[in-house]
């Protein structure tokens, strides 16, 4: 499952620090922003990217480990 996250968190960390990078951009324009409030921002989405590389995958690891599907 590490293995797994991981994979993940090179894609999911990202697309996190992208969206949040948009936050201040967002809120005081593209021109008005703090550069620093970008990289807070930016930042946080990376460490919220943590858990969910590892939720993802853990949900990812029981469907996989699941038993014998019946059709029906």
């Amino acid at each position: 499952m590490w293995k797994l996250a991981a994979i993940l968190f090179i894609v999911i960390a990202p697309t996190l620090a992208g969206v949040f990078a948009l936050v201040p951009m967002t809120f005081y324009g593209i021109n008005d922003y703090e550069p620093w409030l970008l990289a807070a921002f930016a930042g946080g989405g990376v460490v919220v990217a943590v858990p969910v590389a590892f939720f993802v995958a853990r949900r990812i690891n029981a469907l996989t480990k699941a038993g014998p599907r019946t059709a029906g």
